[in-house]
């Protein structure tokens, strides 16, 4: 039996009124319960929602007023956790709030078209906001479970001199030698205020060294590590097979390398991360890759294999692959250049993956890292390091290479390598003492080799520069 107009009219208001209902409950949640269902229920779940805008509100302006505070927060472990949490239980809570406001719409006196409307359209509302409460605690859990997996070490040390000074050591992967012997070996000297960085890189050739006074390596080799065939990057694998030299050390190989770039710099060290350099190409890909200035065509891989070819020329966008060959591709080069092509590399990743990539491409950069680095920072250091890290990103990054034709990686003249370290941490800092006013910027080589801007004879840009990114 066909309706009245006056049935017709007032199926409609019942209609719209139960998608109103619905609406409401994604921009307020509670408030249908406030005007139609129970009130005390309504009034609870609109504080919470208040409480929540008024939270969110906040921690938006102390993040734009003090981003440290806000690393502080999200590097929280129990704060992580308690946070996943409230999002799940709001998940479910706001869940049952819709299916409450689908109830009080009546739905069973709607026709059947409106009623198919109705239940689509709650449907639609209560999955969008369950996925993405439960999506969001997800990315909490992956965030925690990364900060516990990576960041365990609980020993904090003080900056040295206002500074950090973190060793950074690229391992070469392989069966049972993850790590032992590094491939890169380069200390981040960053101002503990400004975020000034000076990367100074040593090379893994560097032979006759002295170790820190006092360390293990020290009293086995008083006139430095001299032994045949004895190099940086065996001082790893050397401590590996004489652990009993190091008590209870949890990375004897690892202790004995920084005691070596202590004793080569004269910098105290205040933490390491080991990089697995075949890993390294997941992180680019997690990033959505980097672009890098290619001097000179790169081969990537071996001739006799089906996938060789060369980068070209020019400024190109590099996948992980073609980068991590960027940075250790041998042909046509010496150890030094791919120093600094090993540099250029470090810094388009600083200067190119902002926070917004970070956040969009979180876990995926979360399980790169977790498979390809090592670290000693604590998780409690995490704030302070990546309040750094955005300074870091508006600065100019200085290098200083500890190679040829300044320093004979053979017999090096350790007091020049430490005066040398001393005047461009000096000349970052701004200081124009004596000691490091003295130096005159050189100009730029014309050469490119190996695919570094520079020569052998010369030097490489990239391996001594006051703005690393002007050499690149």
């Amino acid at each position: 039996m066909p309706r009245t107009p006056a049935e017709e009219r007032a199926a409609r208001v019942r209609f719209r009124r139960a998608i109103a209902l619905m609406v409401m409950t994604l921009l307020v949640p509670g408030s249908a319960q406030l005007v139609a269902g129970n009130r005390r229920i309504g009034i609870l779940a609109i504080r919470v929602w208040l409480t929540v805008l008024v939270a969110s509100v906040l921690l938006v302006l102390v993040g734009l007023l003090h981003h440290q505070t806000l690393f502080t927060l999200f590097s929280d472990t129990g704060l992580l956790l308690a946070l996943r949490l409230a999002l799940m239980v709001g998940a479910v809570a706001w869940a049952a709030l819709f299916l409450d406001a689908w109830r009080i719409g009546q739905p069973l006196s709607l026709g059947l078209a409106h009623r198919r409307a109705v239940v689509g359209v709650n449907g639609v509302l209560c999955l969008s906001v369950i996925g993405t409460m439960l999506f969001g605690a997800h990315m909490v859990a992956v965030q925690r479970d990364f900060i516990l997996t990576m960041f365990g070490s609980s020993t904090v040390t003080d900056a040295h001199d206002g500074r950090f000074n973190v060793l950074l050591l690229g391992g070469d992967s392989g069966a049972g030698r993850w790590g032992l012997r590094p491939d890169s070996l380069t200390v981040a000297s960053i101002d503990a205020e400004t975020g000034r960085t000076v990367l100074i890189g040593l090379p893994r050739n560097m032979a006759s060294f002295p170790f820190r006074e006092g360390s293990p390596m020290a009293e086995e080799f008083p006139d430095g590590f001299d032994c045949d065939g004895c190099y940086l990057n065996g001082v790893s694998t050397w401590a590996q097979d004489h652990t009993e030299l190091f008590g209870d050390a949890e990375n004897p190989g690892i202790d004995a390398t920084v005691s070596a770039v202590e004793g080569i710099t004269d910098l105290r060290i205040n933490y390491w991360a080991m990089v697995n350099l075949e890993g390294f190409k997941d992180l680019v890909d997690a990033v959505g890759g980097v672009t890098l200035n290619v001097r000179q065509p790169i081969p990537v891989g071996l001739p006799h294999e089906k996938t060789f070819h060369y980068i070209d020329a020019g400024v190109r966008e590099l996948n992980g692959h073609d980068t991590l060959w960027y940075a250790r591709a041998r042909e046509g080069s010496d150890d030094y250049s791919r120093m600094a092509r090993q540099k250029c590399v470090m810094n388009a990743m600083l200067q190119q993956v902002s926070p917004q990539t970070a956040v969009r491409n979180f876990e995926k950069i979360a399980k790169a890292s977790t498979d390809m680095i090592s670290t000693n920072v604590p998780a409690s250091e995490l704030d302070t390091f990546m309040d750094l890290a955005l300074k870091a990103r508006s600065q100019k990054v200085s290098t200083l290479s500890l190679v040829p034709p300044m320093i004979v990686t053979s017999d090096p003249d350790i007091d020049l390598v430490q005066r040398k370290v001393a005047e461009a941490i000096d000349r970052a800092e701004g200081v124009t003492t004596a000691r490091a006013g003295g130096t005159k910027p050189k100009p730029a080589p014309d050469a490119v080799t190996g695919g570094s801007l520079g020569s052998l004879s010369e030097g490489y840009a990239a391996n001594q520069a006051e703005d690393l990114g002007a050499a690149c």
